[in-house]
């Protein structure tokens, strides 16, 4: 009876064996688990002028957002912020890579119905915004949003 238990133990850890070596053999070896690939955010940062905040937030929120959607831009999070006296909108979006965030602005800046709205708008309200900046940033290795790493969808 003793021999039988052995015989089994035995042929337990031999197809675990094998299961595991397919397992193993079924995943690429440059993928990992505990590395998901980098991604980039991107921090626009516009000055907008209180006489018409108004309209500003109501074409980005009609007109830029849904256009920005069609070029597969992913708005994490939008702010308004007040600095040195002036009106900040602030928002952070998220690119799977350098060269899909070059890609998508040029898109988005050469679409006619966004120039057309600009420039309804601007003769209707004025000038919307003033300054612009814009950050492109890496999370380090040792930051505690690696959570945020995860790759957009596009």
């Amino acid at each position: 009876m003793t021999t039988g238990c052995f015989r089994r133990a035995g042929l337990f850890r031999a197809i675990l064996s094998m299961l595991a070596a397919l397992l193993f053999a079924a995943v690429p070896p440059t993928a990992s688990a505990a590395q998901p690939p980098e991604v980039i955010h991107q921090l626009r940062v516009y000055e907008i002028f209180e006489n018409n905040k108004q309209a500003f937030h109501e074409r980005f929120r009609h007109h830029a957002m849904r256009i920005m959607a069609k070029y597969d831009f992913k708005i994490v999070a939008m702010w308004e912020t007040q600095l040195h006296g002036r009106t900040e909108f602030v928002y952070l979006l998220q690119w799977p890579d350098q060269i899909t965030l070059q890609d998508r602005w040029a898109k988005f800046m050469a679409d006619k119905e966004w120039a057309e709205i600009k420039k309804r708008t601007g003769a209707q309200h004025g000038k919307l915004v003033g300054d612009i900046e814009d950050r492109i940033m890496t999370v380090t290795d040792y930051s505690p949003s690696k959570v945020f790493q995860r790759p957009v969808q596009l």
